[in-house]
């Protein structure tokens, strides 16, 4: 697990599994600052590197009506703010090949949503700003064609790439995590298990995407027994009036007895690896 090249990222040395995490949309100034200033505390206590995450805008809605964002500068211009003044690294997903380059100037990470990341354009332009190209693993796609994927990134002259596992279609509105991939795809960089995504329940009659945030703990203590590098998850102080993906959010309230649980895991998965 190769780290160092995100600015920022602090307790590299505690041989623990690093974090990105964050609300799934940049609401607001005061939201975002909020949500980061707990997590950091909490993960400075646990010496977890720490990298907070928001959507820019959000692009791959199920309505018309949906919550898209607040702006993009605007909303870029809080992830910037948040990383300075937490010094920590920023992450945001992209959608289109021009938001590579404007997304670069803000945030340390972009990130390709599963959707998107077969898209060769959107992959090059995120690769050749030089940050960091976080690859979701398509919910149709297999692990082993993420190789792939990452071999676009190293192409266009940029080994920083990292594959996050988000779950695997089950029927129309079902995730199912195969953990077999979590191996597979350290064979070809950095991985990330994306638990609160993994748990969706998308394509309700309703047009509203439901969730199972009760199953958190269980779907991130086993990417950590399996050997995940990293975690992705989206929380928030107030789940139920998120203005996006809130029915599959970890409450924020519950994040540190959840990361204090998975650090001791961590602890002894390192020890039987000794």
């Amino acid at each position: 697990m190769q780290l160092q090249h995100i600015p920022n990222l602090k307790h590299l040395d505690a041989n623990n599994f690093f974090l990105l995490a964050g609300p799934c949309a940049i609401e607001g100034e005061d939201m975002a600052l909020r949500i980061a200033e707990q997590v950091v505390k909490i993960t400075d206590k646990l010496a977890i590197p720490y990298v907070f995450k928001g959507s820019f805008k959000k692009a791959n809605r199920s309505r018309i009506d949906s919550f898209t964002g607040i702006g993009d500068e605007k909303a870029l211009q809080i992830l910037r703010k948040v990383g300075e003044t937490f010094s920590i690294p920023t992450v945001t997903d992209i959608h289109e090949n021009e938001d590579a380059a404007m997304a670069a100037e803000y945030v340390d990470i972009l990130q390709i949503p599963a959707f998107l990341v077969r898209q060769t354009d959107l992959v090059v332009a995120a690769a050749e700003t030089g940050k960091t190209v976080n690859l979701k693993k398509g919910q149709f796609m297999s692990p082993e064609s993420m190789k792939h994927a990452v071999q676009k990134v190293k192409d266009s002259g940029n080994d920083k790439a990292m594959i996050t596992d988000r779950g695997t279609m089950f029927g129309y509105q079902d995730m199912i995590v195969d953990f077999r991939g979590i191996p597979t795809m350290k064979e070809f960089g950095t991985t990330v298990l994306d638990v609160t995504h993994s748990l969706q329940q998308p394509n309700q009659s309703s047009g509203v995407t439901g969730g199972r945030p009760d199953m958190i703990e269980t779907i991130a203590r086993a990417g950590i027994v399996t050997g995940v590098d990293g975690l992705f998850m989206e929380t928030h102080f107030d789940p139920a009036n998120a203005k996006s993906d809130g029915a599959n959010m970890l409450h924020l309230d519950q994040l540190e007895k959840l990361l204090s649980n998975l650090v001791a895991i961590r602890k002894v998965v390192n020890e039987l690896g000794s």
